[in-house]
């Protein structure tokens, strides 16, 4: 297979990093082919703004969703936002490495999603009609490739958990994996997840990395987070509305676009130590 790894972590002699060259070396020593987009390594720019679409003429109104769509269309967009999406193409795997800052990932990922996915590309995809609504959440450009988050986290286990202060961790990543990930197509595998990363110690490390092998040998087959696609039948087109006789009476929130509700969610692969 072949997998992109885009890494953002602003120190290598992190605990991000070490995770990273452990994935990075089992997947080579499984025969893998893998490629590594170093967001702070390579200063990525993590803004939108007019530079970067160069046909964009300098009296007009910088409409960013209208550039990017004419841009992608006339293969104007910068070199370096075509070197990603030439990766992303390549790739049968894509894992995002970050750790959750702020509930989120890091600014300079979010920029490289802003930046990467194109209108063309990863969103404004398809047939938009009264059985259609583009090919989107589960369908789409990147379709049939797999993505899964590997993410660290300075919190407990138990603040992340489903009665949690800080929130369950299935909601807090959903905008991350249903809404970037599985948007433009991709099955969503569980994401690998380590707890109270700030108190770990040397002999902390050897238990989650042996883990995490286990994880990067197991890409290929563990079965992705049970999405709804969107036009399967689910949803009510146009309002986009789960229909009324799915999911868990009286249910709300993101459980609701897991397919079975919080009943089949597929298990999370979190790791807490400490």
């Amino acid at each position: 297979m072949k997998v992109l790894l885009v890494f953002a972590h602003p120190e290598q002699r992190s605990l991000n990093a070490a995770l990273r060259d452990v994935a990075i070396k089992e997947l080579e020593t499984q025969g893998h082919e893998v490629r590594v987009s170093d967001l702070y390594a390579d200063s990525w720019k993590p803004h939108v703004d007019r530079a970067d679409f160069p046909l964009l003429t300098q009296d007009a109104r910088f409409i960013p969703v209208a550039a990017s769509k004419d841009a992608f269309a006339a293969d104007s967009l910068t070199e370096d936002v075509r070197a990603e999406i030439e990766k992303l193409l390549w790739a049968d795997i894509l894992i995002l490495q970050f750790p959750l800052w702020w509930f989120s990932m890091p600014a300079i990922l979010k920029g490289w999603v802003d930046r990467v996915f194109a209108y063309g590309f990863a969103y404004g995809v398809g047939e938009h009609s009264d059985k259609r609504w583009g090919d989107r959440y589960g369908e789409g450009t990147l379709a049939g490739r797999r993505a899964m988050l590997i993410v660290t986290a300075g919190g407990w286990e138990e603040h992340y958990a489903a009665r949690g202060v800080n929130g369950p961790i299935d909601d807090l990543l959903f905008p991350i994996n249903h809404g970037i990930l599985y948007y433009p197509g991709y099955d969503v595998l569980p994401p690998f997840v380590v707890y109270r990363v700030d108190r770990l110690d040397e002999a902390d490390f050897e238990p989650i990395a042996r883990h995490l092998r286990e994880r990067m040998r197991t890409l290929a087959t563990t079965p992705p987070i049970p999405y709804r696609q969107q036009n399967g039948g689910d949803y009510l087109i146009p309002s986009m509305q789960l229909r009324p006789d799915l999911g868990d009476p009286g249910a709300t929130g993101v459980a609701l676009h897991v397919d079975g509700g919080e009943a089949s969610r597929a298990k999370r692969d979190e790791v807490a130590y400490g």
